[in-house]
């Protein structure tokens, strides 16, 4: 997740908060979980997307991405995944992480009740591969404890019970992932404090290790449900959030 100055500066004072902040040089290659926006034309023919893709087609649409830059989209509920430039950067709903075409959600065996993927900008500098190599094993050896299963291909197996119905599969937003008990208290008194209509009841703190701490909302049953917390969020102040699932 990314955070606005606001947070930034928070977790600088109380140094111990794990952040992906994007430099002006943007040495970083864009990565991101959540759900995938499956393209309908009437949402184009309702202005509600302003671009044109065809379903028939491997096409995707990314907001923050410029056009012809090399994608990585995964369900990361059964490892598929798929190489693919960028179509066209363009506005969506904020709430989504890219738009896709039918044909790409079949590719990829996504549900559209629950259209999980991550999404990763493919650098071609060998360094970058590499070291975000390194993240995914890390992250690896972190979720062989946690209490919830991030959303992304290191930490699902391909022999999952995919069969799961949507009902039983419970979402969460992650907020933060922490290097102290305290921090996250701190950030989770200040939302509950300054979202005066949220439900502090889905604000949750996780203990994963000693030194890996999440807080998290929910659960949610249904992306519907989640809507609404994760736009008062984003309007607090988080640029990113990635959802997790718990089955």
């Amino acid at each position: 997740m990314k955070y606005k100055a606001i947070f930034i500066s928070i977790c600088l004072v109380l140094t111990s908060c794990t952040l992906n902040t994007v430099s002006s040089k943007k040495t970083i290659p864009y990565s991101s979980k959540g759900f995938a926006y499956i393209y309908q034309e009437n949402d184009f023919k309702n202005k509600i997307l302003k671009i044109k893709l065809d379903n028939s087609k491997l096409q995707i649409s990314h907001n923050k991405l410029s056009s012809n830059v090399m994608m990585k989209i995964i369900n990361p509920k059964t490892n598929d995944s798929i190489l693919i430039k960028n179509y066209k950067k363009t506005d969506f709903p904020d709430y989504y992480k890219v738009l896709i075409t039918k044909k790409v959600a079949e590719k990829l065996k996504i549900d559209p009740k629950l259209p999980l993927v991550e999404v990763i900008e493919i650098k071609k500098n060998k360094s970058f591969v590499a070291k975000k190599a390194k993240i995914y094993n890390e992250e690896k050896k972190i979720s062989s404890n946690a209490p919830v299963t991030s959303v992304q291909i290191s930490n699902i197996s391909k022999n999952n019970n995919n069969k799961k119905k949507i009902s039983d599969v419970r979402i969460y937003i992650m907020i933060g992932t922490f290097y102290s008990e305290e921090t996250a208290v701190f950030l989770r008194k200040r939302i509950i404090k300054q979202v005066p209509k949220y439900n502090n009841k889905k604000l949750k703190i996780i203990k994963k290790s000693n030194k890996k701490i999440d807080l998290i909302s929910g659960p949610y049953s249904s992306i519907d449900l989640m809507k609404n917390d994760y736009i008062q969020l984003k309007k607090f102040g988080f640029e990113e959030l990635d959802i997790i699932t718990y089955e």
